[in-house]
């Protein structure tokens, strides 16, 4: 100790690892302010910006190497920001309540395997069972598959939803691509009416000329989230792959209006996509009218994203 006291230098050596600590404070509070004209910088960042506190504990072990008591302070202001904004989510929120379990699943159009998929979802004990990217020829597998476990079912065309309860009013939602992938219906569950959306919002690419390719994207959930906000029933579940996570500003349309279960009841960030390392939560569950109970990934199937559920208290 008396040696550190004595090294002047620990003020002075690392300022260039205490900027980068500094720089990734910047991003993760100012995110929103970042802009999004050239190459969707801003929904990039926002779509990631969990992954920047993996830099802290590399520069902690960088500073303690060098010595540094100026990169130490900025380092730690970088993890209480990042403890501030996610430190929330490592926590186990789930409770023990709910009257009603619902899971959604981007099954993939090359999935080699739809039966395996369908059967291990319908393992999950959901009630309400939404399936995204539907390939037209794997549909009659998905529905041979699910009969035992769900009485009712509706596609339109590459989204389906599958329910244990009546279904009615099904139809679907114009997003803004000319065909459909997302579609609505009303189930009749023990505890009242529900309204169900299910969508696949377009993909995005990251691309070196281009950078975050998101526009489609963008107008689809702007799309989407008119007619969340035009549903007359109270309670409304929003379940499928919106290619974006709750933090990224275009989605906003949608997020502003709806409650996320992960966020509220979830247990770790319930990343889900891609499958064999998952980076993102771009597959979702959102209520509105309707408390979330617990959230949770599900096992892999044979598709290139992980399945999610939620129990929600109706």
């Amino acid at each position: 100790m008396a040696e550190l006291r004595d090294d002047r230098g620990i003020w002075r050596r690392g300022l260039v690892l205490a900027a980068f600590s500094v720089l990734i404070s910047l991003i993760m509070i100012f995110h929103a302010q970042l802009p999004n004209d050239v190459g969707n910088l801003g929904s990039l960042t926002e779509t990631f910006l969990p992954w920047l506190g993996v830099a802290v504990p590399v520069l902690l072990a960088a500073a303690l190497f060098r010595r540094s008591a100026t990169a130490l302070i900025a380092i730690l202001l970088a993890a209480v920001v990042w403890a501030n904004l996610f430190g929330g989510l490592v926590t186990d929120k789930s409770g023990s309540g709910g009257n009603l379990t619902v899971a959604t699943h981007n099954v993939d159009a090359d999935n080699a395997d739809p039966r395996g998929t369908a059967e291990s979802v319908a393992k999950s004990g959901a009630d309400v069972l939404a399936l995204t990217e539907l390939k037209g020829s794997a549909v009659p597998v998905y529905e041979k598959a699910l009969a035992d476990t769900y009485k009712y079912h509706s596609v339109e065309g590459t989204v389906g939803v599958w329910s244990k309860y009546p279904l009615t009013a099904s139809s679907p939602v114009d997003i803004k691509m000319g065909w459909t992938r997302a579609m609505r219906a009303t189930v009749d569950t023990a505890h009242g009416q529900v309204a169900v959306f299910v969508a696949h919002l377009p993909s995005v690419r990251v691309k070196l000329n281009a950078g975050f390719t998101a526009n489609q994207r963008d107008n689809s959930a702007d799309a989407l989230g008119a007619a969340l906000a035009a549903e007359p029933l109270k309670k409304v579940v929003l379940l499928g792959d919106l290619n974006g996570t709750m933090n990224d500003r275009a989605l906003s349309e949608v997020t502003s209006q709806m409650r996320s279960t992960q966020g509220a009841a979830g247990d770790g960030f319930g990343f889900s996509w891609p499958a064999q390392f998952p980076m993102a939560r771009i597959d979702q569950i959102m209520v509105r009218g309707i408390t979330p109970e617990a959230s949770w990934t599900l096992p892999r199937t044979g598709s290139d994203h992980l399945p999610v559920a939620a129990r929600l208290k109706v």
